[in-house]
């Protein structure tokens, strides 16, 4: 019954809205966003995608399978935020930077309401990216609704969504790179090569992190990736890094944030 209501709740925001622009990044909140707005909503979605070297590859490819399964409008975008040096810079509010330039571009392509996968989980973080939100009139329908993260993945599970419910939280690929260490596409490019690597070694829902820091790269795992996979895990990661110029800095657990230094 709660998983019914919470729907509701969700079209009902939605159905405020005569269009209605999601920013798709390909993780769980926006993806199932925009599965209930095309499927359930009155309003007129559109979904909106920047392909980005801080969007990983597979996100991408996870829009596009949607797209063609569910009959979805996707605008593809270029964010345009590798043109901005502030973004590159990597400060402590790249986020900031990085949401208003996608938000911008969003803009500039379209008339409709913009909105973002924002849930009421976020909002006691910190996230630079909301002001950047707020400051161009974006809307949050799960937060309007009431709605966190494992109502999300409930909703998912209840539409047999099977690939995004068994997603582990995927933020952009810049967020491995400590701040003040400038962004580069070839950085994330190999961040992204060394968490696939890993990824292959462990379950679906497993944390994997691939970290620039000041004294290397750092893999970090969750508490699900297999113990007995580590020592290979570091071995294959000090060689990939050898090969690539990198210095390793080791394997240690999995801490959300850990890049982001204030």
């Amino acid at each position: 019954m709660k998983a019914f209501a919470n729907e509701a709740a969700l079209v009902s925001v939605l159905d405020r809205y005569n269009e209605i622009a999601i920013a798709v990044s390909g993780g769980i909140d926006s993806m199932v966003l925009a599965y209930v707005a095309h499927r359930f909503s009155r309003t007129k979605a559109v979904m909106m995608h920047a392909v980005s070297p801080a969007v990983p590859q597979a996100a991408t490819a996870r829009i596009r399978r949607y797209a063609d399964c569910e009959g979805w409008n996707v605008v593809w975008l270029d964010a345009g935020e590798f043109d901005d040096p502030n973004y590159r810079a990597n400060p402590v509010n790249r986020c900031y930077y990085c949401k208003s330039n996608l938000y911008d571009r969003i803009r500039d392509a379209t008339s409709f309401q913009i909105a973002s996968g924002t849930n009421i989980d976020d909002l006691g973080d910190f996230r630079p990216g909301l002001k950047a939100a707020s400051e161009r009139a974006v809307v949050h329908p799960y937060v309007e609704a009431g709605l966190g993260k494992a109502v999300i993945y409930s909703l998912a599970e209840r539409y047999g969504l099977t690939d995004l419910a068994e997603l582990p939280a995927q933020p952009c690929l810049a967020s491995r790179v400590e701040t003040g260490i400038a962004i580069n596409p070839d950085d994330l490019a190999f961040i992204e090569m060394m968490e696939n690597r890993a990824a292959s070694l462990a379950p679906v829902t497993a944390d994997i992190r691939c970290r620039t820091t000041a004294t290397g790269i750092v893999i970090e795992v969750g508490t699900t990736f297999p113990q007995s996979q580590r020592d290979f895990l570091a071995q294959d990661a000090a060689k990939l890094c050898a090969a690539h110029g990198r210095i390793f800095a080791g394997v240690r657990d999995y801490r959300r944030g850990s890049a982001f230094l204030r």
